[in-house]
């Protein structure tokens, strides 16, 4: 087996899922370099809630002290109807086994990703690789980008997303399943929730029937990440009107509305809420996935980022025993995704399950953990 100095590993895609797994291998003395298409890493969305489980990995990693500098504390959260009845108000999971650790730690995703991405190391990071090709030779692999460049790697870790070309080529195209929702998300200033928004990092999720309205309070920026869930027709880029939106969740209460009526449409992105079926297979013998390549999900259970960053982690201590000599790095690919596939799988199920006025509980986890 290779050396951690001799082993070729390239990540494709420089997202959450890809810069995990950098800093995972960084913290196990092995190198990976990172190849992205875009010019800058830059992240939008919704603020999230990095769970134990996660914030683990980023003790592992060395990188807490920072994790918890951009983060904020969140015990609660509230499902809420009408402006003010709170219909559930419940502490988060337990998801390690510890008592303790019924949190969450809340972050944009854009300040999770610059976190993770500051140490990358400069020369790993290569922006401006646009994948075309990618060839699985069986003990190697040759990528090619649209920039002229070509590499070979022992191990390639694909980290391009729901509509992962990797994915697509070497494992079979598959084709992201529409949720029938579309997700407004916007960023304003704390003041601007009209009060609506917890002081105390509670998400608050207000719900209309099967409609979602989620106020996630950012501490460290004083801002609130609104993420407006609603029926719509799909399209990769929605444009919609300002009064097109404001229709689409009527039944929501007047502060509610208020608060959308202030903000200006080009600080809104629409996005559709779409995931994938469970895949039987995430990697050959040199090639595998992580994040939403191997199981994008939706965002009611707030997991995608998670899993993502677990991934990372799973993967990161089997390439490490394959370094080791213990077992080959095809084995180290297989044991990753045998580990990985139940607790991914259980979360694209729940992810399915949208916040309602009929809902039991917050977090339909709790019945699995």
């Amino acid at each position: 087996m290779k050396s951690k100095s001799e082993l070729r590993i390239a990540i494709i895609g420089g997202g959450i899922g890809g810069a995990s797994a950098a800093n995972a291998l960084k913290a196990k003395g092995i190198r990976a370099d990172v190849y992205e298409q875009a010019p800058i890493l830059k992240e939008v969305g919704a603020g999230i809630g990095v769970r134990p489980p996660s914030v683990n990995c980023f003790k592992k990693w060395g990188l807490y002290e920072e994790l918890e500098k951009v983060t904020a504390r969140s015990n609660l959260m509230e499902i809420i109807q009408g402006d003010d009845q709170v219909l559930i108000r419940e502490t988060w999971p337990v998801l390690t086994g510890d008592e303790a650790d019924a949190y969450a730690r809340l972050i944009h995703r854009a300040d999770l990703l610059d976190l993770l991405v500051a140490h990358i190391p400069e020369d790993q990071l290569h922006l401006n690789h646009c994948l075309t090709e990618i060839i699985d030779h069986g003990n190697y692999v040759e990528v090619k980008f649209e920039n002229g460049k070509t590499i070979e790697a022992d191990i390639v870790i694909a980290a391009d997303g729901i509509r992962s070309l990797v994915r697509n080529q070497v494992l079979g195209h598959v084709e992201p399943v529409y949720s029938g929702y579309l997700a407004h998300r916007v960023l304003i200033p704390f003041e601007e929730a009209l009060g609506m928004a917890s002081e105390e990092n509670v998400l608050r999720i207000y719900v209309n029937g099967d409609d979602s309205f989620y106020l996630l309070p950012l501490e460290s920026r004083r801002q609130v990440s609104v993420d407006i869930t609603v029926p719509g027709e799909f399209a990769l880029r929605p444009v919609l009107t300002k009064e097109q939106i404001m229709d689409s969740f009527r039944g929501f209460g007047p502060t509610l509305q208020k608060i959308v009526e202030n903000i200006k449409l080009e600080d809104i992105v629409t996005r559709p809420l779409s995931d994938l079926e469970p895949l039987s297979k995430w990697s050959t013998n040199t090639v595998t996935l992580v994040g939403d390549a191997a199981h994008a999900m939706l965002h009611n259970q707030g997991q995608g980022a998670n899993m993502a960053i677990q991934d990372a982690e799973v993967l990161a201590e089997a390439i490490a025993e394959a370094v080791a000599g213990t077992i080959t790095p095809a084995e180290s690919l297989q044991n990753y995704e045998e580990q990985r596939k139940p607790i991914t799988k259980l979360y694209q199920e729940l992810s399915r399950l949208f916040p309602t006025d009929q809902a039991k509980t917050a977090f339909p986890e709790k019945t699995h953990f």
